[in-house]
């Protein structure tokens, strides 16, 4: 098995195991493939029958952007909304949080409540733009998005519309601006504003 962490690679093992000792011929490789794809905590598998006697699984884990919160509860998601594991509550403190409404209804394998999508479609986008680690939590209003970065300073997004460059802007402005600025706002990123 290849590019799985050891908590998922423990996950493909227990559903593959019943092929072990299965001949490679008999062994369906996209069946396999597909199983291992609905695994919550898995974007893409691949199933190579390597004869004469080897099965090579390759793993495209998810990956968390978030953890969302509800009470005692606490999962991951990803960017694009999908919950993926369970976890224990004040662990990832790394990572940004978002608390869902009361009532709100977290299943493994699913989307987050609609409301939230545009958060962690955000949170993925300050990844890919360098920003995913300062990142503190996000805040919504309306259809406005604002990331809070763990020093204090405020990105404001304005509608989700065109984040993956505002983030970019925003990280040039951040690495001009002084560390008591209090806000970012590339919500028209052609005129960013800082103060």
């Amino acid at each position: 098995m290849r590019g799985a962490p050891p908590g998922l690679q423990r996950e493909v093992t227990r559903t593959t195991r019943d092929l072990v000792g299965q001949s490679l011929v008999s062994i369906d490789a996209g069946q396999v493939e597909g199983t291992l794809r609905a695994l919550p905590a898995v974007a893409g598998a691949s199933v190579d029958r390597a004869f004469p006697n080897t099965l090579v699984i390759k793993i495209a884990p998810e990956r968390a952007v978030a953890v969302i919160r509800s009470g005692t509860s606490a999962w991951l998601a990803t960017g694009g909304g999908k919950v993926i594991r369970r976890i224990p509550v004040g662990t990832e403190r790394g990572m940004p949080r978002l608390w869902l409404r009361r009532g709100a209804t977290i299943r493994l394998g699913g989307q987050i409540p609609a409301g939230l999508v545009s958060a962690t479609h955000a949170l993925a986008a300050a990844h890919v733009a360098g920003l995913g680690g300062r990142v503190k939590g996000v805040r919504t209003t309306g259809e406005e998005l604002t990331l809070v970065l763990r020093q204090g300073t405020e990105v404001r997004l304005g509608r989700d519309a065109d984040v993956g460059m505002k983030l970019v802007i925003a990280r040039r402005v951040l690495a001009l601006v002084d560390s008591g600025t209090t806000y970012v706002d590339v919500s028209v990123p052609q005129r960013p504003v800082a103060g």
